[in-house]
């Protein structure tokens, strides 16, 4: 029989690898659908509505004391609001559930089938993604009101790129520490750092002291390797584009380029910390 022949006989009986991949990936698809499901039954779909509608209330106040060019205020407001609020939420959720499924020995009972533990992170990732990219979604339509279609569309595939990064970041930060406080902590410090290191360093480059000493050398070098290390999150999520109507479609070559760079660096030493731990 040539092998000719033999091609469709090939294709009906798969090799054990490619069978094994096509199971983990079903048995991660199933744990990230628990994972959404959980978020729904936990009610923080709720959680996110109840916080759009008091952000909304209070940018309305503050649009109706301001004096002059109440909607460029009202819509600064409400997306920098929106944004905090919405990677708070996301970093909670992910810690939270975490947490709450090591204490009752869920990951346990998981990792006793037979299942890669490669295809439960991917799982609880996915899961996690697709409700940071739904609050993400919530969000930019609550700026439809202040803001043009185009430009919160831009703030919006932003914002969800954003929260991807803090969705992956969380759980390194859950399988590492294994606590709600120190997690939290841990992922809030780092999306404050991310977010201000660019101010810094201009402020360090811009000090007043000798900028030749052996001292601010020290501080700039060190302030530069943080800053090659961490994502650049000031140019994600810009107020400019729903005050100024500046963004375009270029504006998201940065944001799109340093998600492709650290949501696979994250996953991977997520994914390192879990293999590397007995349970």
């Amino acid at each position: 029989m040539g092998l000719r022949a033999l091609f469709p006989v090939m294709l009906y009986f798969p090799s054990h690898q490619v069978q094994a991949h096509v199971s983990m990936a079903r048995e991660s698809l199933s744990i990230a659908r628990f994972t959404f499901i959980e978020a729904m039954r936990n009610r923080l779909f709720w959680l996110v509505l109840v916080v759009l509608l008091a952000a909304l209330g209070l940018t309305e106040f503050i649009g109706a004391i301001a004096i002059t060019e109440s909607i460029p205020i009202r819509a600064a407001f409400l997306g920098a609001l929106l944004r905090f609020s919405a990677v708070f939420i996301v970093g909670l959720y992910v810690i939270a559930s975490g947490v709450r499924e090591f204490n009752e020995k869920g990951l346990e009972l998981v990792l006793s089938l037979p299942l890669p533990r490669a295809g439960y992170y991917f799982g609880k990732l996915a899961g996690f993604s697709l409700f940071a990219l739904l609050t993400a979604l919530l969000c930019a339509a609550s700026l439809l009101f202040y803001a043009p279609a185009g430009q919160v569309l831009l703030w919006g595939v932003s914002l969800s790129c954003e929260l991807l990064i803090v969705a992956a970041f969380s759980l390194l930060c859950l399988l590492t520490f294994r606590q709600v406080t120190l997690a939290l902590s841990a992922v809030l410090a780092f999306y404050v750092l991310a977010r201000s290191l660019a101010a810094i360093q201009l402020i360090g480059g811009g000090s007043l002291a000798d900028a030749g000493s052996l001292a601010q050398r020290v501080i700039k070098t060190t302030l530069d390797v943080i800053a090659f290390a961490l994502p650049g999150l000031d140019r994600f999520t810009s107020g400019d584009w729903l005050v100024y109507h500046t963004g375009d479609w270029s504006s998201l070559a940065y944001v799109a380029g340093q998600t492709l760079v650290y949501l696979p660096l994250l996953a991977g030493a997520g994914l390192f910390d879990l293999y590397r731990r007995e349970f």
